[in-house]
């Protein structure tokens, strides 16, 4: 990592209005002084009558680089920023425009979330790639082939964009929410309700992708009041459960115990009879398994054995996160710890 410090333009104002006042920043981006490089260079630009940043990385091997805006320090709120890509590759190499935006990052950029775009991807006739133009991923541990493989299509979805055009990003976050708006659309066009990262506050950062110039002007950021969650919240104990998906619902009572950051119990599916659980548990975020049948009688769904998957976050006697069935349903899942009270209802 090394700091760059190019031309005299003021591109970062003080912050401290924003950690005492919670007031809104305003980041011109008019050139790279005082950000942190990560694998990146950048320097001022004009693009498309815009004064901006030009973020490239240092190599053209397949990996992402970033710059990180010190002394930003976001918990909730909402990020607002320009940005626009130009695609380097020859004709009939595939490089869909990789480039996004970085919240909630530890200080040395190794744990952040991050929305970002695939602007190609938008144009395609591959109703499948189209939606793939809007991303959410999480490192460590939660990059887009992970997300996608194990909740296809939850994660990522279409958006109108292009290559060579400024798009305008805000990303609004509130909680184990957040939400990603482009082009100053009211509705969001990516929800992701359970963010993958344990930080609950952290730094913001550009995020750029080999083989192409990735320009950003005109960030702000606007704190909000923060949620009352904290981490470390313990899955052990009794818990109710309540699980609504797009083919059927249902309720299920899960008993589990947590060795370090591996968890086992059990599922009662049905009065008396018991399924075994495993998963893992990470600071108040677990992840869990156990056999499913798929009734009769069904109109969807092949009747038969199969596999639950649950992951979400506990916060105090509270959970909440997605399900799915495999190869039969997908939705969410809350949950509601039975204290000693509860437990001989």
């Amino acid at each position: 990592m090394r700091r760059l410090k190019l031309g005299v333009m003021v591109a970062l104002i003080s912050v401290t209005a924003v950690a005492v006042g919670q007031q809104a920043q305003n980041l011109p981006l008019a050139d790279g002084s005082g950000m942190e490089a990560h694998g990146v260079k950048f320097a001022p630009a004009t693009y498309q009558g815009r004064k901006a940043v030009l973020v490239t990385t240092l190599s053209n091997e397949d990996k992402a680089g970033f710059a990180l805006l010190p002394g930003t320090d976001l918990q909730d709120g909402t990020i607002d920023v320009d940005v626009a890509v130009k695609v380097l590759t020859p004709p009939g190499v595939r490089m869909p425009g990789f480039t996004g935006l970085m919240f909630r990052s530890k200080q040395d950029g190794s744990e952040y979330e991050l929305f970002y775009l695939r602007p190609k991807n938008a144009l395609a006739e591959n109703q499948a790639q189209r939606n793939h133009a809007l991303q959410y991923s999480a490192e460590p541990g939660y990059g887009w082939y992970k997300l996608r493989r194990e909740w296809p299509f939850v994660y990522e979805s279409y958006g109108e964009i292009e290559t060579e055009k400024w798009t305008h990003l805000k990303i609004e976050v509130a909680g184990r929410v957040a939400r990603l708006y482009v082009n100053g659309s009211a509705k969001p066009g990516l929800v992701v309700d359970g963010l993958k990262g344990a930080n609950l506050h952290g730094a913001i950062g550009l995020w750029v992708y080999p083989q192409e110039e990735s320009y950003f002007t005109n960030l702000k950021i606007t704190p909000a009041p923060a949620a009352p969650i904290k981490n470390g919240s313990d899955a052990s104990g009794m818990w109710d459960v309540k699980a609504g998906t797009d083919a059927i619902g249902f309720e299920t009572s899960l008993k589990l115990t947590r060795d370090g950051n591996k968890l086992s119990g059990t599922a009662e599916l049905e009065p008396g009879k018991t399924v075994p659980v495993t998963g893992t548990w990470r600071d108040g975020y677990v992840e869990l398994s156990f056999p499913f049948e798929w009734p009769e009688g069904m109109n969807d769904g092949a009747p038969g054995p199969t596999t639950a998957f649950m992951d979400g976050w506990i916060d105090g006697d509270k959970a909440k996160g997605r399900i799915r069935v495999e190869g039969r349903a997908d939705g969410m899942w809350t949950g509601t710890k039975k204290t000693e009270s509860t437990k001989g209802n």
